[in-house]
């Protein structure tokens, strides 16, 4: 049986995608998969989670990508308190032409312009 073992993201300049992604999921870097151009982060010690990793691209992001990252906040308060600190790390908000009428979510995209969502899991 497959397991993932990780979610790849494309960026420009990988020690900046590592400080970003590190501060926002409180993960680390694996020291055995670390390079200038690739670098696996994982949970801390005893965390459970899927890793995360970074490598270099020359390709830009896609405006509507067809993967991308779910962040889940507990509820609204939450998710508007996780937004402003990952605004406050870096990601930038994005206008999104995809909304719904009233959307669970919020878009951003980090220093590199990779799409991802905040999702307020109250409402599901």
């Amino acid at each position: 049986m497959l397991r993932i073992g990780s979610v790849v993201l494309g960026v420009v300049d990988v020690r900046r995608a590592v400080a970003f992604w590190s501060e926002a999921l409180g993960y680390v870097p694996r020291d055995d998969l670390a390079g200038e151009d690739w670098v696996v982060l994982g949970p801390a010690a005893g965390a459970a989670g899927v890793q995360v990793a970074l490598g270099r691209s020359v390709t830009p992001p896609q405006e509507h990508p067809r993967v991308h990252l779910d962040l889940y906040a507990t509820d609204a308060a939450d998710q508007a308190a996780e937004v402003e600190r990952l605004i406050g790390l870096g990601a930038r908000r994005t206008d999104w032409d995809l909304y719904p009428e009233d959307p669970d979510f919020v878009v951003l995209e980090d220093p590199d312009g990779n799409r991802f969502c905040v999702i307020d899991t109250s409402r599901s």
